[in-house]
């Protein structure tokens, strides 16, 4: 009898729609998969000591996995106008943020490297103090004053104004103003040495999954909503218009283009280890 696969991802809406159908057993025929959920900041740990065989991982984790860790052409979050946002409690430019006390969700997120991409330029004489706390805990830790500005993500983008907070500068915006490509956000891996045929199949499995809850997304609802950490429906609903799209289908040139971009944008900075030569043959191949 074959083990089942060990997958991990996120709680969040966009997770939970694209993989329902594999993880409760809707898709004939599909691997096994014995489920755990873990936010991004656990699965990014759990890669780096290659714990599991497929997960769900920050892009800006991904030089370092590559030994272990194939990445997959489906799955992830990637997208246009979605991506994270710097907030203050009262409007302020760029330029302020020079000194500043910063909060951030992980400083080994995708969401951080397009925080330092972008401060590179727009806060030439750079930020302060950098604080990493649980992302829901940002916009009260920028609304009491605790720090000068935070960067968040998810559904925080659409929320942030219900804290009274303003928006420095969206990421995304600027990301896609520099490069005109989709923000790479969250990636899917699987272990190397599952083999390319059992990658093939997991690829395939996730790109079924996906179709799945396209077709009938009521299926997939009630699950959704239950593992969605009391974010409201129709929050739930913008966050899967968003961070679903036809990037999570298939990555293609743009998508693929898009990652070696930011990774190697990032080696240039000294942010993350140069990526290695041939590092995404696999995933041109799934």
């Amino acid at each position: 009898m074959t083990s089942p696969l060990t997958l991990a991802h996120s709680p969040c809406p966009n997770d939970t729609f694209v993989f329902h159908a594999w993880t409760e057993g809707l898709l004939p025929g599909a691997p096994e998969p014995r489920l755990t959920f873990a936010d991004i900041d656990i699965t990014n740990g759990m890669a780096e000591r290659a714990e599991l065989d497929v997960l769900k991982i920050s892009y800006g984790v991904l030089p370092h996995v590559l030994e272990d860790y194939a990445l997959l052409p489906c799955g992830g979050a990637l997208g246009h106008g979605c991506g994270p946002l710097v907030l203050s409690a009262e409007p302020r430019e760029p330029a302020a943020l020079t000194g500043a006390r910063i909060a951030v969700p992980s400083t080994g997120s995708t969401a951080y490297l397009l925080f330092r991409l972008w401060a590179a330029d727009a806060v030439p004489d750079g930020v302060g103090d950098i604080v990493v706390l649980p992302f829901h805990e940002i916009m009260p830790a920028v609304r009491d004053g605790r720090v000068d500005a935070g960067l968040v993500i998810h559904e925080a983008r659409f929320t942030y104004r219900r804290h009274g907070l303003h928006s420095v500068a969206d990421m995304g915006e600027e990301w896609e103003k520099r490069t005109g490509l989709p923000i790479p956000l969250g990636a899917i891996v699987a272990r190397r040495s599952l083999g390319e045929p059992l990658l093939h199949e997991i690829a395939g499995t996730v790109r079924a999954s996906l179709r799945a809850a396209r077709h009938d997304p009521d299926a997939s609802r009630d699950y959704v909503l239950r593992h969605a950490q009391e974010m409201e429906p129709d929050v739930v609903d913008q966050h899967i218009d968003l961070y679903v799209n036809e990037f999570t289908a298939d990555l293609g040139q743009d998508g693929l283009s898009a990652v070696r971009t930011l990774l190697d944008s990032s080696a240039r900075l000294g942010l993350l280890p140069p990526l290695p030569d041939g590092a995404l043959d696999v995933t041109a191949r799934l």
